[in-house]
């Protein structure tokens, strides 16, 4: 979908270029309040939307949104350039094209985060900015939380909500022949060949339990049961119970 030459009605393909000197110049009669200088530089800087739309290429949006959504915040570098400063657009326009895709992503995002998180994750974004070109090194999550007034783990659980989710089936890695892929780099804990293993081992051992040894196991240790919540429910002392698993669990590990 990036790759089409027409996207919102632009062919992509003869849009115009600007030397550094036409910026400036059209910056000049842009400031004045020239409507057709506007109208010329932000279809003079269109490529740059193109450009950066391709870092999203593989999230599966339309990218005819995308483009549009790009465009919004080149206009917005435009409206906030500073021509004194001396600095390239592109190097100015780049980051506030990126922010708008990708704020326009998370709020279109079906995973709901709550207004609140992204209010505090908004704001260490913007602390954050502010710190790295105050002491030109990014800033950690305690100086952020110390600037916002904040607990660190609520600036970080914020952070981490706003994160873009990631496909499984994402490639990390193309070297021209089979892609890695992100579960490939995934490890599961849960259902290793070693806790399989372990699971039957168990299995195997508690059918040399009587049924009493095998409801108190289970409910100690699958259902999370107190010894005298245990001992209440099948009517006996908690004595008996710390006996009879004592006992059940010896008897286990022979087998195990």
């Amino acid at each position: 979908m990036i790759n089409k030459v027409e996207i919102c009605g632009v062919n992509t393909s003869k849009l115009p270029t600007l030397t550094r000197a036409e910026k400036d110049e059209l910056f000049i009669k842009i400031k004045a309040g020239d409507k057709e200088a506007r109208e010329k530089f932000v279809h003079g800087n269109l490529r740059l939307v193109l450009s950066v739309i391709q870092r999203f290429s593989n999230r599966g949006e339309n990218a005819d949104d995308l483009f549009q959504v790009g465009c919004i915040g080149l206009i917005k570098a435009i409206d906030n350039f500073d021509l004194s400063q001396n600095v390239q657009f592109s190097t100015y326009a780049v980051p506030m094209i990126i922010g708008e895709i990708r704020r326009y992503l998370r709020d279109n995002s079906s995973i709901r985060v709550s207004r609140s998180l992204k209010d505090i994750a908004y704001k260490a974004l913007q602390v954050k900015e502010r710190l790295v070109n105050q002491n030109s090194k990014e800033p950690t999550i305690a100086e952020i939380a110390k600037e916002l007034e904040l607990p660190k783990n609520d600036v970080v659980f914020a952070l981490d909500a706003m994160s873009d989710p990631i496909s499984l089936f994402e490639p990390v890695y193309h070297d021209g022949g089979e892609a890695i892929y992100v579960m490939d780099q995934v490890k599961d804990e849960k259902n290793s060949d070693e806790s399989w293993l372990e699971n039957i081992s168990i299995n195997e051992a508690m059918k040399h339990l009587d049924d009493r040894e095998k409801h108190i196991l289970s409910l100690r240790f699958f259902h999370g049961r107190t010894q005298m919540e245990v001992a209440n429910e099948i009517g006996i002392s908690q004595a008996q119970v710390s006996r009879l698993e004592k006992n059940a669990l010896n008897q286990m590990r022979k087998y195990v």
